[in-house]
């Protein structure tokens, strides 16, 4: 009973040590994410009207490229399909409009809720397979929607674009610039409770090791199939608003690989494994991208040499490690002194008395 007592205060001291060392630590992340939310919400006004633009653009990108973390880097799911689904619920928002009337921000949320049935059907064909399945059917699945969208020129106008009517006054950049901000924000909000719940728990186990993570009870298939549903959701979101500020969509401007590709870049540079890391990773690879535009084609050159550096020495990103820098800091955990340890091991085994044989 002396050993069970003395193993109980070590676990208390412990913990309490633990609490007053993070409480620093959360002090100054809620500070960083602060002066960032008061950067964003000040940013347009030292901005051109073109600039504007490119912002705009940028929190488009941070919606999908936190979408595809939310799947890749706490699940552990590697998809190709966010550009696709976004372009899904592109068309699908601008033709609810055009052909029956209906109010944007409606056909936004029946985008998105669409973009969440699809990638439903996904993921139930796919998710009970592991390795590269799903990048594989993923990259098909997107080819084939592109191709289709191409094909149905009456429908969507294929190459020619589809001309779509604006949320706001196309000059209105602010109002733009606020919506996509708050869409951005109540997005990162409900991805961050999902991951802090226990299924983000669920998410990182079946990352870690889908294995021990079904031994141990997980409905691997289960919680898989809703982060793809959760995630396709999110990238419907981004999808529908960008349909209507850009006012003309067509398939290879929404649905290239290439595109695909660029969102998983700025996820990686700005750390898979969280949200904050890659939506700020993905405002700076798409201002930068923007501000060396001069250079032509060498832009990329140079893009995909520093993104070769970065997955060769920081696996983890760029941004991502240097927020944990910042905002966090160790915790010693005090150990037992040599002296301790064999009171510990030397403490009498309680034994049971007569009554609890």
């Amino acid at each position: 009973m002396r050993a069970d007592a003395q193993t109980q205060m070590q676990t208390q001291t412990q913990a309490q040590a633990q609490a007053q060392a993070s409480a620093p630590a959360r002090a100054l992340g809620l500070a960083l994410g602060a002066l960032l939310l008061l950067g964003a919400v000040g940013l347009p006004w030292a901005l051109t009207p073109y600039w504007q633009h490119v912002a705009i653009i940028a929190l488009y990108y941070a919606l999908l490229t936190a979408s595809w973390t939310l799947l890749a880097g706490f699940c552990g799911q590697f998809s190709f399909a966010t550009m696709a689904l976004a372009g899904l619920s592109s068309y699908t928002s601008a033709l609810l409009v055009l052909k029956f009337g209906l109010p944007i921000p409606l056909t936004i949320a029946v985008g998105a809720v669409v973009a969440a049935g699809i990638g439903l059907l996904i993921g139930a064909l796919v998710l009970r397979m592991s390795g590269p399945y799903l990048a594989l059917f993923t990259i098909a699945f997107s080819e084939i929607v592109r191709i289709i969208l191409n094909a149905e020129y009456e429908l969507t106008r294929g190459d020619m674009g589809l001309t779509v009517p604006y949320l706001f006054s196309p000059d209105d950049k602010l109002a733009f610039y606020y919506t996509m901000l708050g869409l951005l924000l109540v997005s990162l909000a409900l991805m961050g409770l999902l991951l802090r719940s226990r299924y983000g728990l669920f998410f990182r186990a079946i990352r870690e090791d889908e294995t021990a993570a079904a031994a141990l009870g997980v409905h691997v298939v289960k919680y898989r199939l809703m982060a793809f549903v959760v995630s396709s959701f999110f990238a419907g979101v981004a999808g529908g608003f960008f349909a209507h500020y850009v006012g003309t969509i067509t398939p290879n401007s929404l649905m290239e690989l290439s595109r695909m590709g660029l969102i998983i870049a700025m996820a990686v540079i700005g750390g898979i494994e969280s949200l904050i890391g890659a939506v700020i990773g993905a405002a700076l690879v798409e201002f930068l991208l923007e501000y060396f535009r001069a250079l032509g084609m060498w832009r990329l050159v140079i893009f995909g040499l520093a993104l070769v550096v970065i997955l060769r020495f920081s696996q983890n990103g760029l941004i991502y490690p240097l927020y944990q820098r910042l905002a966090g800091r160790r915790v010693e955990v005090r150990r037992p002194e040599p002296d301790e340890e064999f009171r510990l091991a030397e403490a009498p085994t309680p034994v049971p008395e007569e009554g609890a044989r």
